[in-house]
């Protein structure tokens, strides 16, 4: 596996790819690495000829600077994480390889079709702006045939496949396909995330309200009069019941549009919690 740090030579390794006609699969990460990361890379190594996987923690889509500077970096524990699953590059750039310092220093801008109104766009703005734009500029680099995401991310799902399909972006990327894969847990059920390694261990045990309300929640949709509202507030209730959890949102939202459902058909319920300080996501399907 080779760790590389700059643009030129990624293109280099890029264009030997296609050359030689090998498939390329692109899984984004910010690092950190754990299980959830490490499935999303064993998919892609098993569907394409070459895996590049890139490191990297994007200053543009954080709007809190205290967030960006505490967020967990540790590109040798992921480095011998990703040679062990069979990852064949890492792109591992600073920010100043990464952009120009206009490009730091402006926001980017990008139509977002309405899915950046509500949930993590609404708590924090422009950090999808940032999401676009490194990951725009990541395809861009790579040139990927696939890329991977993780659901828990669901809204950020989302606005990279419209990114794709339907912006002005559409056809830029070839057939890019981009590949959701689904939550990764653990044994207790909370959602893996690189900002569980922030939480104490007390800290950690708490958190597990979060999963547990959210799978009850799939029974409590199911009562004879149970309304979508009804089983919104009783999630935020019950989460916020438990000592050291504050519900930031919980939403129940259409999978494709985002937009809030009377209806459990096709709905996803997304909550983002803070745990002490530490703010975690995670999603529930009810259909």
């Amino acid at each position: 596996m080779q760790i590389i740090t700059k643009k030129a030579e990624l293109e280099q390794i890029v264009r030997a790819c296609k050359m030689r006609g090998q498939t390329i699969g692109l899984v984004p990460t910010m690092g950190a690495l754990h299980a959830g990361h490490g499935s999303l890379v064993r998919r892609c190594v098993s569907e394409n000829d070459v895996t590049f996987v890139s490191v990297f923690v994007n200053p543009t889509q954080f709007n809190n600077k205290e967030d960006l500077l505490k967020y967990p970096r540790s590109l040798e524990r992921d480095a011998e994480l990703l040679h062990s699953i069979g990852a064949h590059f890492v792109f591992a750039p600073t920010s100043e390889e990464m952009y120009t310092a206009e490009e730091m220093n402006n926001t980017f801008s990008f139509d977002f079709g309405g899915l950046d109104a509500m949930m993590e766009g609404a708590m924090r703005p422009g950090h999808f702006n940032g999401v676009v734009q490194v990951v725009s500029r990541l395809f861009y680099l790579v040139q990927p045939d696939r890329a991977y995401f993780g659901e828990k991310d669901y809204q950020q799902l989302a606005i990279i496949h419209y990114m794709v399909e339907h912006s002005s972006l559409a056809g830029t990327f070839g057939d890019l396909q981009i590949i959701g894969c689904p939550i990764v847990r653990e044994e207790s059920g909370l959602a893996l995330s690189s900002r569980n390694e922030r939480l104490s261990p007390e800290e950690k045990q708490t958190a597990l309200a979060i999963s547990r309300t959210l799978f009850a929640s799939l029974e409590w949709a199911k009562e004879p009069k149970a309304t979508v509202q009804a089983v919104r507030q009783r999630v935020i209730d019950a989460i916020n019941a438990v000592e050291g959890l504050e519900v930031e949102y919980y939403q129940i939202v259409d999978q494709t549009t985002l937009l809030p459902t009377d209806t459990f058909g096709h709905a996803i319920g997304c909550v983002t919690v803070y745990c002490g300080p530490v703010r975690l996501i995670d999603n529930i399907k009810y259909a």
